[in-house]
């Protein structure tokens, strides 16, 4: 997978088996094919029947996102030289100047990678102004000094490592000689009697230009770093000047950066506060990676995403108006996400995504894996309520029994495995409530449906006060008209149907009367195919 450029495959809120087998195979399907980016995503928690499903056949939930908004990750951002703290100034602005392009400011990082702060041109330009009018440095390296001279350093006293002073040319003038200081670093010629004054008088450092050094300077040189260079003495004075570090001259630690977690309508908030020309880029450990300006800014990639097991905003990852929707494959009716292009699209009359998923490695000539294939079968069988849902079709079946035989698995015995008591599932009435729990929005009504599948809907009645009492507090929470749970029984074919919230409408769209909240309807088996459409006949 292209970690950098990932298009993520993903199903809907509070995910059921379906939708995270269908991202899981999508996935692999669209990586057996070549497209190596593709990753199975998930968008909640797994719940316990997903769990030992993908538990069984060897797989690990897929990667959980929160949202798909832009971040600074995706901009095409620059990756220009990152300087160390140690780089001399003239390094520095070579690193400016010489690259594929001029830039006007690069990033100082501390020894373990992490910020320090931005150098930039006026910077440098604003130091070396500065140093000319008052030509007094400090503690610059040996090192750094010796490097930016392309010299050759001749010291008695191989323990001195910093030079300070103030810089001085020694050029004499009419047989006149400067007076000499000890804390001065002079920057003169191969002229004996300036050599001679200055070594006297104890410089801290004296700079031989163009010339060979005179074996006899170094007799006298006891208190004084000598150093030669090939360079005239006014370039040589420059390039002192342009020996410190360059982390002496950063103006001020209160930077402006961003980290690549962050989102692009935070960072453009930012940027138009500060007006700064660029803005360093760290990652999860404050390291520094990039700087970004404006321009990143104006045409964002997007995050790329599959919607598998549903076409519907609201039940959707966050964030998906900003991203760019490549597909779409689902089995459910046509809602409101919307896409900027022309997408591949495949919405199918069948019970399961699963079965599209298996359809489509059939279509391609590619086998599933043994592990795939079972897990394939599972998620149609789980779906479909083992064939008896009415959404169920010949084909998801036919796929099942053909996915199965791959596996090796027998459909009778899978289907007991996934429907199992509810000793082996989840007992907390909330968590069970909202691991299949999808809302919808029907000409103004809002309304939010839970989905429990199981053989024991009798022991499970056993909560029916604290199912009650949790969706109550999810119709306050979320200001739903109703909310339903269906605790769909596969033995009874029907669904023992828990309801708060406006019952009135319940008793009519299905013909009952509600007791204690509660009421079974034979046959239904289907949230998408039975319930919704027949609550959406009288709001309509």
């Amino acid at each position: 997978m292209d970690e950098q450029n990932p298009i993520y495959v993903t199903g809907h809120k509070n995910p059921d088996t379906d939708s995270i087998v269908s991202a899981i195979a999508y996935a692999a399907l669209m990586n057996a094919l070549g497209d190596r980016r593709y990753t199975a995503a998930r968008i909640g928690t797994v719940s316990d029947e997903t769990a030992r499903i993908l538990e069984r056949f060897g797989f690990d939930a897929p990667e959980r996102i929160y949202n798909v908004r832009t971040q600074v990750r995706d901009l095409n951002y620059d990756r220009p030289p990152i300087l160390s703290a140690a780089v001399t100034v003239r390094r520095a602005w070579e690193a400016m100047s010489k690259g594929e392009r001029e830039v006007a400011s690069l990033p100082v990082a501390n020894e373990n990678g992490t910020l320090m702060g931005m150098v930039t041109t006026g910077d440098i330009a604003s130091y070396d102004l500065s140093s000319s009018e008052t030509p007094h440095l400090k503690d610059i390296p040996l090192f750094n000094l010796v490097s930016n001279l392309d010299g050759q350093v001749w010291d008695k006293n191989s323990a001195v490592t910093t030079v300070s002073g103030e810089l001085k040319i020694a050029v004499p003038l009419a047989g006149e000689l400067p007076d000499f200081k000890p804390d001065m670093i002079v920057v003169t010629g191969n002229d004996t009697e300036t050599l001679n004054a200055a070594l006297d008088a104890g410089v801290a450092c004296v700079i031989i230009c163009v010339a060979e050094l005179d074996p006899a300077v170094l007799e006298r040189a006891d208190r004084t770093v000598v150093i030669t260079t090939p360079f005239d003495a006014y370039r040589a004075a420059r390039l002192v000047i342009q020996s410190v570090p360059v982390e002496r001259i950063l103006t001020g630690t209160d930077v402006v950066s961003f980290h690549l977690s962050d989102y692009l309508d935070d960072v453009r908030e930012q940027t138009l506060k500060s007006r700064y020309r660029s803005y360093p880029i760290l990652d999860e450990n404050d390291c520094v990676v990039g700087t970004l300006s404006r321009f990143h800014l104006l045409r964002p990639n997007r995050k790329r995403v599959v919607l598998v097991d549903h076409n519907e905003l609201s039940q959707s990852v966050d964030g998906l108006s900003e991203a760019e929707v490549l597909a779409i494959l689902d089995h459910h009716r046509l809602a409101d996400v919307q896409t900027g292009a022309p997408v591949y699209m495949r919405n199918e009359p069948v019970g399961a995504t699963c079965t599209i998923i298996a359809t489509m490695f059939q279509e391609r000539g590619i086998m599933p894996t043994r592990r795939l294939a079972g897990l394939l079968a599972a998620g149609i069988v789980s779906d479909t309520i083992f064939f008896k849902s009415p959404t169920a079709t010949p084909r998801d079946r036919l796929m099942a029994e053909r996915m199965a035989a791959i596996a090796g698995e027998s459909l009778d015995e899978l289907g007991r495995f996934i429907y199992a008591p509810s000793a082996t599932r989840e007992t907390d009435p909330k968590k069970m409530l909202l691991s299949d729990f999808k809302h919808f929005q029907i000409e103004g009504h809002k309304l939010g449906i839970g989905q429990i599948n199981c053989i024991d809907s009798q022991d499970l009645l056993k909560n029916r006060d604290a199912f009650l009492a949790e969706m109550e507090k999810v119709k306050e929470e979320r200001e739903f008209e109703l909310v339903l749970l269906m605790l769909t029984d596969v033995l009874l074919e029907g669904t023992v149907l828990l309801s708060v919230g406006d019952l009135d409408t319940v008793e009519e769209a299905f013909n009952v009367k509600i007791k204690d909240n509660t009421v079974f309807l034979p046959g239904v088996m289907s949230r998408k195919k039975q319930i919704v459409p027949a609550l959406s006949v009288l709001w309509g």
